[in-house]
């Protein structure tokens, strides 16, 4: 046998470190090659890492949370032979080198479990507490918590049992006499529900630290406005029934004729199609149209890129954003599909809300946040009528989009959407 030691490769796009969300195996466990080792999260994507060889876990190296970079020891195997490592592992075996036995850490012994008179009972300050007042030896409360922690639910249930005891002795001993009348006993506690900590780990702290430092970076301002989406409903309504007269099974939603509108606002203001480069303090108005689509998943909100969504046809782009939206719902995007946007549409979709100030995606220039299209009474030609109203907030960065960009980016947009037979004169 030999031990194979397998460090972090690499993980594409310059990322030098990523953060270890999650162990799929633990020591001794046995694993085939291309067994998933671990989750990697780095500032694109969350990463499975896959075994290099089949073999037996000797141990893992590194906490769930804690960073771990390109090229660190990830975990030490036990495998069959001597064969030459691959890249990122390092082959150790042939009885040259024996694995580190770790000592096992030391662990406070509970007195109530056999242990001795000094060792020191597990409890915080509220279950000490507890106990005293109701004259309640820790020591001998067993503990349900972590090394056999004492808990407020170890107190209650031991009052719970205290009480029952007093009652199966009087209930022995009916005829004893007593000296003063019973004091009315305390009040049974109840187990509250304890406080809990949830770390931020893995796509949720990548979100928080991307959204920190896009608010922080850029000024934003927001413009709203809203749509009469009463023509696109319509229009919409009626390219999915040709769809179904010829066998198609794609489903049109409104996103597609979103990002076409967008589209063609952005040709009339490319500065909007732009990332803003911090380090050269240069806007660079980028040539392709690459439009982001935030999809809501189990870890928080992921943007998928459309690439090159001007030269996809409207079908084209309502399959694509199936396909992009399930692969993240899935996490099996690809670090290509998650990078490379020049310009994000967020949908809450039927969440609804009148308006919000989505944040950049940074670093971007633009976000455009589109809210629910529901019946409301408006005013057309002095009339007052139902139509299919949305609204549509728009956030940028000030220091390289202007007020009066914006609204005119959001109105071109809108003249799109209000008038959709429109968009397909705009394709190319």
């Amino acid at each position: 046998m030999a031990l194979f030691e397998f460090k972090l490769p690499d993980l594409g796009e310059g990322v030098m470190e990523g953060e270890l969300v999650k162990w799929h195996v633990k020591e001794g466990d046995a694993v085939k090659e291309d067994d998933t080792l671990a989750e990697v999260m780095t500032d694109k994507a969350t990463v499975t890492v896959p075994s290099p060889k089949a073999g037996r876990v000797l141990k893992t190296h590194g906490k769930e949370g804690e960073m771990a970079k390109v090229h660190q020891l990830l975990v030490t195997l036990e495998v069959e032979g001597a064969a030459t490592a691959p890249a990122g592992g390092h082959e150790v075996g042939n009885g040259l080198v024996a694995p580190s036995t770790p000592k096992p850490e030391p662990v406070a012994a509970q007195s109530g479990n056999g242990a001795g008179p000094a060792a020191k009972v597990l409890a915080t300050p509220l279950t000490r507490r507890m106990a005293r007042e109701h004259g309640l030896n820790l020591a001998e409360i067993a503990g349900s918590g972590p090394q056999g922690r004492v808990t407020k639910a170890d107190v209650v249930a031991a009052l719970a049992g205290q009480s029952s005891a007093n009652v199966v002795s009087q209930a022995q001993a009916p005829g004893q006499a007593q000296a003063r009348p019973s004091m009315p006993a305390p009040a049974p506690l109840t187990a509250g529900r304890a406080d809990e900590r949830v770390p931020l780990r893995g796509l949720r702290k990548k979100i928080a630290e991307k959204m920190v430092r896009s608010k922080f970076t850029m000024p934003h301002f927001a413009f709203v406005e809203e749509v009469d989406g009463t023509d696109l409903v319509a229009l919409r309504k009626r390219l999915n029934k040709q769809l179904q007269v010829v066998g198609d099974e794609t489903k049109l939603t409104y996103l597609p004729f979103i990002v076409k509108a967008v589209i063609a606002a952005l040709k009339k203001f490319p500065h909007l199609n732009s990332n803003f480069d911090e380090a050269a303090q240069e806007l660079v108005v980028r040539g392709e149209y690459n439009i982001g689509i935030a999809a809501q998943t189990p870890d928080g909100l992921t943007v998928a890129v459309v690439r090159n969504a001007d030269r996809l046809t409207l079908r084209d782009l309502a399959q694509e954003i199936a396909r992009l939206g399930a692969a993240a719902r899935e996490r099996k995007l690809k670090m290509e599909e998650l990078t490379g946007g020049t310009f994000t549409i967020t949908s809450l979709g039927q969440s609804g809300g009148l308006f919000a100030t989505p944040i950049i995606n940074h670093p971007e220039v633009g976000i455009l946040g589109v809210h629910r299209l529901r019946k409301r009474p408006v005013v057309k030609d002095d009339q007052i009528v139902v139509r299919e109203m949305m609204n549509l907030s728009l956030s940028c960065d000030h220091r390289v989009i202007d007020g009066s960009v914006a609204a005119d980016f959001v109105y071109e947009v809108i003249k799109y959407l209000e008038h959709p037979d429109m968009l397909f004169l705009a394709m190319a």
